[in-house]
């Protein structure tokens, strides 16, 4: 009589991991602005810690996928958790070295650490669930995790920071300890574990051949550029507002206090998750093009309402500020647009990837690779906005992100028609 494994220390340990993706890859949003003053940089400059965790998407996005065939879920995610406490020990002794460039290899090399799992705790943890109506509830519970880590990084971050004038990477260090110790822990478990790896398979398949097969179709190659600027949007919209609420007043910022601008983005988070929840529920009532279109509709107006509303216009918002005390405060209204924003992006990933993906047969697995090299868009659209943000103002360089979500809306109601070249 066989006996039923118990994998519920593993499924808490990919729990955690995919709490960790968030908070290792948001936590280089409050950085932008610790880095910005220690190491005297631009508002470009500051955001290239960004663009290098999500680089290594580019680069390692199709090899993870290859990594996970060959060698299992038990190996590469244990590689994926050595090289993630790899690079956050390089972020944090970028600090005690005041070295940016080691600072931005560390940015790299968590990315890889992002990708990897990225990679691996999806599909594993389906199978730890025995995949069905458990596994697709695991990675429910998976992905509010992911945006629970997300909420968190700015918050803590902000919170570490508070008043402090010129933050160093060492004030924050707090947060990197954090995340090295579930590394840690989650590496020793995962080692000790047995891991059920998917069904292995002999048939050989032409990579190369399958990339071109799969870009051969029109409506998933407008996808790969959705999905590429649906990215830098989520990541540019907040990044980009922590940027300006917590700059210097001299330099075009509000100078507002760090923990209070932690809190405000974090917000924005928490509406992602709320979105996602809400999603839900709402998903097998309307078509992928229709929610695709809304929500980008929705952006668009909210992003336009925090352009052209004056920077005087405020509005009172629950925030927790650097003594931890949860009070309302005075923010810009425009900035409420943009958090308000994070019910409009929440939903877009699962949606292009459906509309992309659609009537692609045999190439959707390759075609999910791809989408993974794509996820760059979250290091080079906020990098950009930063550019711009030094030239035209903060809030002048979201008029690139209007630009994203017109394309967005263009995508779901002409691009997304499956067509075939």
């Amino acid at each position: 009589m066989s006996t039923k494994k118990n994998y519920a220390l593993p499924i808490v340990m990919m729990f955690a991991l995919f709490f960790m993706v968030a908070f290792v890859t948001n936590i280089q949003t409050p950085f932008a602005i610790v880095v910005k003053g220690q190491f005297g940089l631009s508002n470009f400059q500051s955001l290239l810690g960004n663009m290098a965790t999500f680089i290594a998407y580019l680069v390692m996005g199709l090899p993870a996928g290859i990594l996970l065939g060959k060698i299992g879920y038990k190996k590469t995610a244990l590689i994926a958790v050595a090289v993630g406490f790899i690079g956050v020990s390089i972020t944090l002794g970028s600090g005690y070295l005041s070295s940016f460039a080691v600072y931005i290899t560390g940015a790299f090399i968590s990315g890889f650490s992002m990708t990897l799992l990225n990679t691996v705790v999806n599909p594993m943890l389906n199978t730890l669930g025995g995949g069905g109506k458990k596994g697709n509830q695991l990675l429910t519970f998976g992905g509010a995790l992911n945006s629970t880590g997300g909420t968190i990084a700015p918050i803590f971050a902000g919170i570490l920071v508070g008043q402090i004038a010129n933050p160093q990477i060492s004030d924050v260090s707090p947060a990197l300890f954090v995340a090295m110790a579930i590394f840690a822990v989650t590496f020793l478990v995962l080692y000790f574990v047995d891991i059920p790896e998917p069904n292995e398979t002999n048939e050989e398949t032409d990579i190369k051949a399958d990339i071109f097969s799969a870009l051969s179709f029109t409506h998933f190659k407008f996808g790969l550029v959705a999905i590429f600027l649906y990215v830098g949007i989520e990541v540019g919209i907040q990044s980009t507002a922590f940027l300006y609420m917590a700059g210097k007043v001299e330099e075009g910022g509000l100078g507002m206090d760090t923990g209070v601008v932690g809190s405000v983005i974090g917000t924005y988070w928490i509406l992602m998750l709320l979105g996602r929840i809400l999603g839900g529920f709402i998903a097998g009532k309307f078509t992928s093009r229709i929610m695709l279109s809304t929500v980008s509709l929705l952006g668009l107006v909210l992003i336009l309402l925090a352009i052209i509303v004056p920077v005087e216009n405020t509005v009172m918002f629950p925030a927790i500020d650097s003594t931890l005390s949860i009070q309302f405060q005075e923010i810009p209204t425009k900035m409420m647009f943009i958090v308000l924003s994070g019910l409009a992006t929440s939903v877009m990933w699962p949606n292009i990837f459906n509309l992309a993906t659609e009537g692609m047969g045999r190439y959707t697995a390759i075609a999910s690779g791809l989408f993974m090299t794509m996820v760059v868009g979250g290091g080079i659209l906020p990098a950009v906005l930063g550019a711009l943000a030094d030239g035209v103002g903060y809030i002048g360089s979201y008029w690139l992100v209007i630009a994203s979500l017109a394309y967005l809306v263009f995508f779901a109601l002409v691009g997304s028609k499956v067509k075939k070249a």
